[in-house]
């Protein structure tokens, strides 16, 4: 995953940032949002948490590596989209509850020691 946030950087610069937080520094957040898996993507406008609907169940988060650049700038122009018009939820560019309906299963049964992080898509005001 990190490779995808690293890429797609540059292209959504205009309309979103990415932010990495050590969740260690933040216990109130982990609890809030329950946040305990080893990845976590989060999206936040104007200082609101902005959920997206993929269709697995969690809308508050993606907690799965998304490997292909495009599927991720697809899913953060969405979201900007969505959060500038006012919405709390906005519905993902495609389903996921086919393809990712197992995964939980097979991650948490290989959850190594590793340190959590919370990466936070904060997009910008554009007037």
């Amino acid at each position: 995953m990190d490779d995808v946030l690293a890429g797609v950087a540059e292209t959504i610069k205009n309309f979103a940032v990415i932010d990495l937080v050590d969740i260690t520094d933040v216990p109130d957040f982990n609890t809030m949002y329950e946040l305990y898996d080893p990845s976590t993507v989060m999206f936040f406008f104007c200082n609101k948490h902005i959920m997206i609907d993929f269709r697995t169940g969690n809308n508050n988060k993606i907690n799965w590596a998304v490997k292909d650049k495009q599927e991720f700038v697809d899913i953060v122009e969405t979201v900007y989209k969505g959060a500038r018009k006012g919405r709390d939820l906005v519905i993902a560019p495609k389903d996921y509850y086919t393809k990712y309906r197992y995964c939980y299963m097979c991650l948490a049964g290989h959850v190594q020691h590793v340190t959590l992080d919370v990466v936070s898509i904060r997009f910008q005001s554009v007037v």
